[in-house]
């Protein structure tokens, strides 16, 4: 499956990482900008959204106010696929997704429409990123991923 080729035994070859290479920083910024964009508004829709790692998605959770009340809400979370974990031997905090909600996967022909690059630039993109993010998972670096 898609999730494999993130289960790292070896170090990632510098050709694996071709599309990275020929884009420059504002340009990688750009598409995971809009890629941000696009998951955002799947998780506006209540839907999770896969992106071979794991998961985006809304999940219920509560937060304390005044007097120790208790007030149900909802959380954007990033939940990692339980196999990397394992793999990885990585801790998280367990989320549960609402059953009934429908996953979603990148939609990369939506995503070029918005912005100038091909849609193959994209999801090289995106699966670069990914590669570098489970070698700095196999590697036991810190990693820093922020999204808007």
């Amino acid at each position: 499956a898609e999730m494999q080729k993130f289960l790292l035994y070896n170090s990632v070859e510098p050709e694996e990482l071709s599309t990275l290479r020929e884009l420059n920083t504002i340009e990688i910024c750009k598409i995971w900008s809009a890629m941000s964009r696009h998951i955002y508004k799947q998780l506006l829709q209540k839907k999770v959204v896969e992106i071979g790692i794991g998961s985006f998605a809304v999940v219920p959770a509560q937060a304390t106010v005044a007097e120790g009340k208790v007030l149900p809400i909802e959380r954007p979370m990033f939940i990692l696929n339980k196999p990397l974990k394992m793999f990885y031997n990585l801790e998280s905090e367990e989320a549960k997704i609402p059953d009934e909600t429908p996953i979603v996967h990148l939609d990369f022909e939506a995503i070029a429409a918005r912005t100038h690059f091909r849609h193959e630039i994209l999801e090289h993109c995106v699966q670069e990123t990914l590669l570098c993010f489970a070698e700095a998972l196999r590697e036991n670096k810190e990693v820093e991923f922020s999204f808007r």
